[in-house]
């Protein structure tokens, strides 16, 4: 059961960005995965489709029609909100880091990395204890 607070502050969240009700095309499509017969039997899955936008979600979080009626609402707005103020999520900042290590080299840029290691060696081996003094 959603909360009430949570409830208007959805509500509040849609009229901010213009979305309405009457926009959203809404489809209540068969479950499946885990959750056994109940899931399998049931229309609980839940479509929807911004008219104006295009932008379409699918919602199949939970076994209650209602709550998930509510979390495709949310994950609409959030795209919505997403798209219209160009605000990247935590996940979205989370998955561009992972890109940037895990992406190659250039040439260039590794011959670069590669001589600042060799002169901070060079810098490291001068270090050393000087020898015919007090041996």
């Amino acid at each position: 059961m959603v909360s009430p607070e949570k409830e208007k502050d959805l509500r509040e969240r849609m009229q901010r960005l213009g979305l309405h009700d009457a926009d959203l095309e809404e489809k209540f499509v068969l479950g499946s995965g885990p959750g056994g017969q109940k899931v399998n039997k049931s229309h609980t899955t839940v479509y929807l489709k911004h008219a104006k936008t295009g932008f379409e979600v699918k919602c199949q979080e939970t076994r209650s029609q209602a709550m998930n009626r509510f979390l495709a609402r949310r994950l609409l707005v959030e795209k919505l909100e997403k798209h219209l103020l160009q605000i990247k999520s935590k996940k979205d900042q989370e998955i561009s880091r992972i890109r940037r290590q895990k992406k190659r080299r250039s040439r260039k840029q590794k011959e670069k990395m590669l001589e600042k290691k060799h002169h901070r060696g060079e810098i490291k081996k001068m270090r050393g204890k000087i020898r015919g003094q007090g041996d």
